[in-house]
C-alpha cells in the first residue's frame, strides 16, 4: 500500500482555452449586448426608485 490507493482520484487539469480572435462582428455584437444590459439595469433601477406602486408594501393603520 504505496501512495494514493483508495478513495477518489483528482482529476486532471483541462487544457488552457486559446484566445479567440474577434472578427467585427463579433464586436459589434459584444457592444450591443454591454449596451443592452446597461438600460435594462438603468431601467430596473428608475422602476425600484418609486412611484405609485413603488416599495409600499402593507400599510398598517395606527389603531389598535
Amino acid at each position: 500500500m504505496s501512495g494514493r490507493q483508495g478513495g477518489k482520484l483528482k482529476p486532471l487539469k483541462a487544457p488552457k482555452k486559446k484566445a479567440e480572435e474577434l472578427g467585427e462582428e463579433d464586436l459589434a455584437l459584444k457592444a450591443k449586448q454591454k449596451k443592452d444590459a446597461a438600460e435594462l439595469k438603468a431601467a430596473q433601477q428608475r422602476a425600484s426608485a418609486g412611484g405609485p406602486m413603488g416599495g409600499g408594501g402593507i400599510k398598517k393603520s395606527g389603531k389598535k
